[in-house]
Protein backbone atom coordinates (compact mmCIF):
# COMPACT_ATOMS: atom_id res chain seq x y z
CA UNK A 1 0.00 0.00 0.00
CA UNK A 2 1.26 3.37 -1.25
CA UNK A 3 2.69 5.85 2.18
CA UNK A 4 0.09 9.05 1.40
CA UNK A 5 1.87 11.92 2.86
CA UNK A 6 -0.44 15.07 4.29
CA UNK A 7 0.30 18.21 4.03
CA UNK A 8 -0.86 20.77 6.55
CA UNK A 9 -3.77 21.85 5.03
CA UNK A 10 -5.12 18.31 4.63
CA UNK A 11 -3.95 18.00 8.00
CA UNK A 12 -6.02 21.15 8.84
CA UNK A 13 -9.28 19.71 7.01
CA UNK A 14 -9.25 16.37 8.32
CA UNK A 15 -8.73 18.13 12.25
CA UNK A 16 -11.92 20.48 11.09
CA UNK A 17 -14.07 18.09 9.94
CA UNK A 18 -13.28 15.63 12.88
CA UNK A 19 -14.25 18.57 15.42
CA UNK A 20 -17.48 18.75 13.52
CA UNK A 21 -18.32 15.22 13.76
CA UNK A 22 -17.52 15.41 17.22
CA UNK A 23 -19.48 18.30 17.90
CA UNK A 24 -16.71 20.19 19.12
CA UNK A 25 -17.75 22.22 16.55
CA UNK A 26 -21.57 23.30 15.84
CA UNK A 27 -23.22 25.32 13.47
CA UNK A 28 -23.09 28.73 13.91
CA UNK A 29 -19.61 28.76 15.76
CA UNK A 30 -16.89 31.04 14.50
CA UNK A 31 -12.97 29.63 12.84
CA UNK A 32 -10.89 31.77 14.32
CA UNK A 33 -7.40 31.39 12.14
CA UNK A 34 -5.45 32.50 14.63
CA UNK A 35 -6.85 29.87 17.43
CA UNK A 36 -6.32 27.14 14.67
CA UNK A 37 -2.34 27.74 14.29
CA UNK A 38 -1.69 27.73 17.72
CA UNK A 39 -3.81 24.57 18.30
CA UNK A 40 -1.83 22.76 15.83
CA UNK A 41 1.15 24.57 15.74
CA UNK A 42 1.55 25.49 12.53
CA UNK A 43 1.63 29.23 10.55
CA UNK A 44 -1.79 30.44 9.04
CA UNK A 45 -0.79 30.05 5.56
CA UNK A 46 -1.99 26.11 4.94
CA UNK A 47 -4.56 27.05 7.29
CA UNK A 48 -6.34 29.85 4.84
CA UNK A 49 -5.93 27.08 2.29
CA UNK A 50 -7.54 24.66 4.13
CA UNK A 51 -10.24 27.65 4.97
CA UNK A 52 -10.66 27.61 0.76
CA UNK A 53 -11.28 24.14 0.70
CA UNK A 54 -13.76 23.62 4.14
CA UNK A 55 -15.29 26.62 2.10
CA UNK A 56 -15.60 25.00 -1.29
CA UNK A 57 -17.08 21.90 0.69
CA UNK A 58 -19.65 23.60 1.91
CA UNK A 59 -18.26 23.10 5.18
CA UNK A 60 -17.64 26.51 6.20
CA UNK A 61 -18.91 29.70 5.54
CA UNK A 62 -16.59 33.05 4.41
CA UNK A 63 -18.34 36.45 5.55
CA UNK A 64 -16.83 39.33 4.29
CA UNK A 65 -15.19 41.55 7.21
CA UNK A 66 -16.44 39.10 9.71
CA UNK A 67 -14.42 36.02 9.44
CA UNK A 68 -15.28 31.85 9.29
CA UNK A 69 -18.55 30.27 10.51
CA UNK A 70 -20.00 26.98 10.62
CA UNK A 71 -23.08 27.06 8.50
CA UNK A 72 -26.11 26.83 9.83
CA UNK A 73 -28.16 24.76 6.76
CA UNK A 74 -31.86 25.66 6.18
CA UNK A 75 -34.19 22.85 5.68
CA UNK A 76 -34.40 23.47 1.76
CA UNK A 77 -30.26 23.08 1.79
CA UNK A 78 -30.54 19.57 4.01
CA UNK A 79 -33.13 18.77 1.25
CA UNK A 80 -31.36 20.07 -1.36
CA UNK A 81 -28.03 18.53 -0.24
CA UNK A 82 -29.40 15.07 0.02
CA UNK A 83 -31.20 14.68 -2.84
CA UNK A 84 -28.17 15.59 -5.25
CA UNK A 85 -26.32 13.18 -3.18
CA UNK A 86 -29.22 10.31 -3.98
CA UNK A 87 -29.19 11.47 -7.74
CA UNK A 88 -25.45 11.21 -7.94
CA UNK A 89 -25.27 7.84 -5.88
CA UNK A 90 -28.11 6.47 -7.73
CA UNK A 91 -26.85 7.12 -11.15
CA UNK A 92 -23.41 5.81 -10.57
CA UNK A 93 -24.52 2.44 -9.12
CA UNK A 94 -27.02 1.91 -11.30
CA UNK A 95 -24.52 2.96 -14.84
CA UNK A 96 -22.23 0.19 -12.99
CA UNK A 97 -24.17 -2.82 -11.10
CA UNK A 98 -23.25 -5.11 -13.52
CA UNK A 99 -19.00 -4.35 -12.36
CA UNK A 100 -19.79 -6.32 -8.33
CA UNK A 101 -18.36 -9.12 -7.95
CA UNK A 102 -20.04 -11.48 -5.76
CA UNK A 103 -17.59 -10.77 -3.05
CA UNK A 104 -17.79 -6.87 -3.24
CA UNK A 105 -21.58 -7.44 -2.46
CA UNK A 106 -20.60 -9.37 0.48
CA UNK A 107 -18.37 -6.75 1.53
CA UNK A 108 -21.36 -4.44 1.66
CA UNK A 109 -23.27 -6.76 3.39
CA UNK A 110 -20.88 -7.14 6.02
CA UNK A 111 -20.20 -3.29 6.70
CA UNK A 112 -23.86 -3.40 6.90
CA UNK A 113 -23.46 -5.91 9.60
CA UNK A 114 -21.05 -3.22 11.03
CA UNK A 115 -23.37 -0.31 10.98
CA UNK A 116 -26.01 -1.94 12.97
CA UNK A 117 -23.58 -3.45 15.17
CA UNK A 118 -21.79 0.38 16.06
CA UNK A 119 -25.44 1.94 15.97
CA UNK A 120 -26.44 -0.53 19.17
CA UNK A 121 -23.34 0.51 20.93
CA UNK A 122 -24.57 4.06 19.63
CA UNK A 123 -21.07 4.97 18.50
CA UNK A 124 -22.24 7.66 16.40
CA UNK A 125 -18.69 8.35 14.57
CA UNK A 126 -18.30 4.55 13.68
CA UNK A 127 -21.21 4.72 12.24
CA UNK A 128 -20.81 7.30 9.72
CA UNK A 129 -17.15 5.95 9.13
CA UNK A 130 -18.24 2.41 8.21
CA UNK A 131 -21.17 3.69 6.68
CA UNK A 132 -19.09 6.34 4.49
CA UNK A 133 -16.83 3.19 3.51
CA UNK A 134 -20.17 1.15 2.20
CA UNK A 135 -21.13 4.27 -0.12
CA UNK A 136 -17.77 4.43 -1.43
CA UNK A 137 -17.49 0.83 -2.65
CA UNK A 138 -21.19 1.67 -4.14
CA UNK A 139 -19.91 4.26 -6.59
CA UNK A 140 -16.16 2.80 -6.76
CA UNK A 141 -16.79 0.98 -10.25
CA UNK A 142 -17.62 4.46 -12.01
CA UNK A 143 -15.24 6.37 -13.52
CA UNK A 144 -16.61 9.82 -13.94
CA UNK A 145 -14.27 11.97 -11.98
CA UNK A 146 -16.64 15.21 -11.92
CA UNK A 147 -19.45 12.37 -10.66
CA UNK A 148 -16.72 11.48 -8.22
CA UNK A 149 -15.42 15.05 -7.19
CA UNK A 150 -19.30 16.32 -6.31
CA UNK A 151 -20.52 12.88 -4.24
CA UNK A 152 -17.12 12.87 -2.60
CA UNK A 153 -17.83 17.03 -1.63
CA UNK A 154 -20.94 15.94 -0.64
CA UNK A 155 -20.24 13.35 1.40
CA UNK A 156 -18.33 15.12 4.02
CA UNK A 157 -21.52 17.54 4.45
CA UNK A 158 -23.81 14.48 5.02
CA UNK A 159 -21.72 12.85 7.10
CA UNK A 160 -22.09 15.41 9.59
CA UNK A 161 -25.28 15.84 9.49
CA UNK A 162 -25.98 12.02 9.95
CA UNK A 163 -23.53 11.86 12.49
CA UNK A 164 -25.37 14.28 14.74
CA UNK A 165 -28.94 13.06 14.29
CA UNK A 166 -29.07 9.23 13.31
CA UNK A 167 -30.13 8.20 16.59
CA UNK A 168 -32.99 10.45 16.07
CA UNK A 169 -33.87 8.84 12.87
CA UNK A 170 -33.48 5.56 12.87
CA UNK A 171 -33.22 2.42 14.86
CA UNK A 172 -30.31 0.48 15.03
CA UNK A 173 -32.55 -2.42 13.23
CA UNK A 174 -33.62 0.27 10.79
CA UNK A 175 -30.12 1.60 9.76
CA UNK A 176 -29.50 -2.14 8.84
CA UNK A 177 -32.55 -2.26 6.97
CA UNK A 178 -32.17 0.10 5.08
CA UNK A 179 -28.63 -0.62 3.68
CA UNK A 180 -29.70 -3.74 3.02
CA UNK A 181 -32.57 -2.94 0.65
CA UNK A 182 -29.52 -1.67 -1.27
CA UNK A 183 -27.54 -4.42 -1.28
CA UNK A 184 -30.60 -6.54 -2.04
CA UNK A 185 -31.45 -4.18 -5.03
CA UNK A 186 -27.49 -4.95 -6.33
CA UNK A 187 -27.89 -8.90 -6.23
CA UNK A 188 -31.10 -8.73 -8.16
CA UNK A 189 -29.54 -6.73 -10.97
CA UNK A 190 -32.37 -4.30 -11.58
CA UNK A 191 -31.17 -0.94 -12.60
CA UNK A 192 -34.36 0.80 -11.87
CA UNK A 193 -34.86 -0.36 -8.95
CA UNK A 194 -31.00 0.02 -8.14
CA UNK A 195 -31.41 3.52 -8.54
CA UNK A 196 -34.84 4.55 -7.23
CA UNK A 197 -33.33 2.55 -3.85
CA UNK A 198 -30.42 4.96 -3.71
CA UNK A 199 -32.55 8.00 -4.53
CA UNK A 200 -34.98 7.40 -1.38
CA UNK A 201 -32.63 6.27 1.03
CA UNK A 202 -30.68 9.88 0.35
CA UNK A 203 -34.36 11.56 0.04
CA UNK A 204 -36.09 10.12 2.98
CA UNK A 205 -32.81 10.70 5.28
CA UNK A 206 -32.49 14.49 4.26
CA UNK A 207 -36.55 15.12 5.20
CA UNK A 208 -36.48 13.49 8.62
CA UNK A 209 -32.96 15.82 9.04
CA UNK A 210 -35.09 18.50 7.37
CA UNK A 211 -37.87 18.24 9.85
CA UNK A 212 -36.22 18.16 12.99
Amino acid sequence: MPIIKKTYKDQVVGHVYQLLLTGELAPGDQLKESLLAAEMGISRAPIREAMKELIMNGLVDYRPQVGNFIPVLSPKQIIDSYTTRGVLEGYAVMSTFEQFADEEIGKLENLTAQMESYAKKKNHKMVVEVGGEFHDLLISKNDNVQLLEYTDRLSLKLHIQFCRHWSKLYSPVEIGQRHRAIVESLRLKDPTRIEMVVREHYVETGTKIAEL
